[in-house]
């Protein structure tokens, strides 16, 4: 009697940002970590392009951060959004035009002489897997010389991850997925 072949199984690839559940997404004040009022509030924002430098219309970004001393929020609670706890987390749905806008606060270095940053997440359509990068901002130039993960890239590459201070003292940073001057995404190992 014939032996059935071994079938391999393959594992599925993750989804892009569905299903979506109306009633969770978007929530009130989302993109908001602070409040406009806030004397420390800073707005973060930009544009999300493909490879082929087109606007993406329905991204979905989230960041996650340090406060203005570089404390890492480690209570429950990220979707308050009462105007005065800052859980350091938002989320935010780009618009036709494929620009997003946070309101949030400069984060402070969690360690002395440590580069801040900000971590993002883009999920949208097409990706089978969300991307990770970091937002990195432009002052500190001597703490940016020293961060591992900048000083493994090439310069053209790192400037990928450095957010432009604008004139009004914004953050922009764009995100570009594919092609030139695509930014940098992270890998992170899976737990075996």
């Amino acid at each position: 009697m014939a032996q059935a072949p071994e079938l391999k199984l393959v594992p599925t690839p993750g989804q892009t940002i569905g299903p979506f559940y109306g009633y969770a997404l978007p929530f009130e004040k989302d993109n908001e970590l602070v409040s406009q009022a806030n004397p420390h509030s800073v707005r973060l924002h930009g544009v999300i392009t493909d490879g082929k430098g087109e606007i993406i219309p329905d991204a979905l970004l989230e960041i996650w951060q340090a406060d203005e001393h570089g404390n890492v929020v480690s209570r429950d609670g990220s979707l308050v959004r009462d105007g005065y706890t800052f859980t350091g987390w938002g989320r935010v749905a780009v618009d036709n035009a494929g620009h997003y806008t946070f309101t949030t606060v400069n984060p402070g270095a969690t360690e002395a002489g440590k580069a801040p940053f900000i971590m993002l997440t883009v999920f949208a359509r097409g990706l089978l897997n969300r991307l990770f990068t970091r937002i990195y901002l432009p002052e500190d130039t001597e703490a940016l010389a020293a961060d591992p993960l900048l000083a493994s890239l090439s310069e053209a590459e790192r400037s990928t991850l450095i957010a432009t201070r604008e004139a009004d003292g914004s953050l922009r940073f764009d995100i570009r997925l594919q092609g030139e001057n695509e930014t940098v995404f992270l890998s992170y190992p899976r737990e075996s």
